[in-house]
């Protein structure tokens, strides 16, 4: 079976191109799922079994004065609707961090730095807007050190204070991740997110969410022993 979409205006089909190579970067093949108002993209690893997932979310196309109709055909596999239901949007881990990322530029050009000395990387934070890049051998320690990034003013949908507050200001949450994962989603990104944040469940996962106008994409990768 195939697929046809059509996109006619041309900055739509700019920024739509710019979405497909980031997701690109992080999966071979992902799930498609169309609203009347929304397209979602669905990268559905397993998180318990140490594979990453991705929750895409992009409202549709608007039009303008300047159009180009552009048409591919993609082969596709359909998804029963019995299992609809394996592909509902992720629910926000219990974190005990959640903190603004420092330039996602920056970031990269250090944790490409560190792929070279090991396959592993520690991500840690606290409440105070510190958040700290580590990896660790036998052979070497390096940490870099970010200051200043903020925390987001998580609250529940009754106005209570999120899971995060009331603790240590200064204790920080930590967890070891893939770091070939990670620079995965460093480099891919074509959409220059103007806000970017992480939440940590502490030697669990670290969950990234990147927002851009319509676009929103959250990143769960799962802590490694």
């Amino acid at each position: 079976m195939r697929f046809r979409a059509k996109i006619v205006d041309l900055a739509c089909l700019n920024h739509f191109s710019r979405i497909i190579n980031t997701i690109a970067k992080l999966a071979k093949t992902c799930i498609l799922r169309l609203t009347v108002c929304k397209l979602y993209f669905i990268l559905s690893d397993k998180v318990a079994n140490g594979g990453a997932s991705m929750w895409c979310e992009l409202s549709q196309p608007s039009l303008s004065s300047s159009s180009r109709i552009v048409t591919h055909d993609i082969p596709v596999g359909v998804i029963p609707r019995r299992m609809w239901n394996d592909f509902r949007e992720p629910s926000v881990p219990d974190f005990d961090v959640s903190i603004y990322l420092p330039v996602l530029k920056t970031m990269k050009s250090v944790v490409e730095r560190m792929k070279n000395l090991s396959n592993f990387i520690v991500i840690e934070a606290n409440l105070s807007g510190e958040m700290n890049l580590k990896i660790e051998t036998d052979l070497v320690s390096v940490t870099t050190h970010f200051k200043d990034l903020g925390n987001p003013p998580w609250a529940s949908e009754d106005g209570c204070q999120s899971s995060a507050q009331g603790r240590d200001l200064e204790s920080m949450a930590e967890a070891c991740i893939d770091i070939k994962k990670l620079l995965q989603l460093l480099a891919g990104q074509q959409v220059n997110p103007t806000k970017a944040l992480c939440n940590i469940v502490r030697k669990r996962i670290v969950h990234f969410i990147l927002l851009h106008e319509e676009v929103s994409l959250q990143y769960f990768i799962p802590a490694v022993a």
